[in-house]
C-alpha cells in the first residue's frame, strides 16, 4: 500500500474531526459564509478542504461518488483506507464529489422523496477559488443577504424551486469551505442578467 494512501488523514481524528463537522454544520446554518476547515492532506487533485468534509461525514454506510478528476486510483484507495465509504454511481450516491463540469448533470443525483426528503444527495463542488462575492443568497440562516461566488445562478435557482425536494451543496477550495442549502434562494448580482 502506497504511503499516500496510507497520510492525509486527520492527526488526532477525534478532535479534528468535531471541528471540522462544527465547521461544516456551521457553514450549512449560515449560507454563503466562507470558513476555514483544516486537518486533512489527501491525495491531488482533492483539496484539504474537500478531504476534511470526507473524513469527517463518510464511512462505511455513506455512498460516493467521485465525479472526473477525482475518480482515480490515488483518491479511491484513500477514501477506502480512511472512511471505508462506497464508492457508487451518481444515482445511487450520498455524497458526489467534483468539478461543477464534471458533477454535470444535476439530474442524475437523488433529490430525495415526499416521504423522505432527506435522502437527498450533498455534493461536493471543487471550486478554483471561493469568495463572498457574486451571485446574491437569501433566505433561512441570512439575516438580509450574502454573497458567494457560485459557477452559474441558473441550476441553483431550479434547485430552490424543489423545496423540500432537492440538493445541498458544499463548495470546497484550499482549505475554505461554504455551503448552499436547498432551501437557500439564489439570484444574480446586480448588473447581471437574471436567469431563471
Amino acid at each position: 500500500m502506497q504511503a499516500e494512501t496510507l497520510s492525509g488523514g486527520f492527526a488526532d481524528p477525534a478532535i479534528a474531526a468535531s471541528y471540522a463537522f462544527r465547521t461544516v454544520m456551521e457553514a450549512m446554518a449560515r449560507p454563503g459564509t466562507v470558513r476555514e476547515i483544516a486537518g486533512a492532506a489527501p491525495p491531488a487533485p482533492l483539496s484539504p478542504a474537500a478531504g476534511a468534509v470526507l473524513l469527517t461525514l463518510c464511512d462505511t454506510e455513506t455512498p460516493v461518488y467521485l465525479a472526473g478528476a477525482a475518480n482515480c486510483d490515488a483518491v479511491r484507495a484513500w477514501l477506502a483506507f480512511h472512511t471505508g465509504a462506497p464508492l457508487v454511481g451518481a444515482s445511487h450516491c450520498m455524497f458526489a464529489l467534483g468539478t461543477w463540469e464534471a458533477l454535470a448533470p444535476l439530474s442524475e443525483y437523488s433529490i430525495g422523496s415526499s416521504e423522505y426528503p432527506d435522502r437527498s444527495a450533498t455534493l461536493i463542488v471543487e471550486c478554483p477559488a471561493l469568495d463572498a462575492s457574486g451571485a446574491v443568497l437569501t433566505g433561512p440562516g441570512i439575516q438580509t443577504e450574502a454573497s458567494l461566488s457560485l459557477p452559474e445562478v441558473a441550476a441553483f435557482r431550479a434547485n430552490r424551486r424543489l423545496f423540500p425536494l432537492g440538493l445541498d451543496f458544499l463548495f470546497t477550495s484550499g482549505d475554505r469551505i461554504a455551503a448552499l442549502p436547498r432551501s437557500t434562494q439564489v439570484s444574480a448580482p446586480m448588473g447581471a442578467a437574471q436567469v431563471s
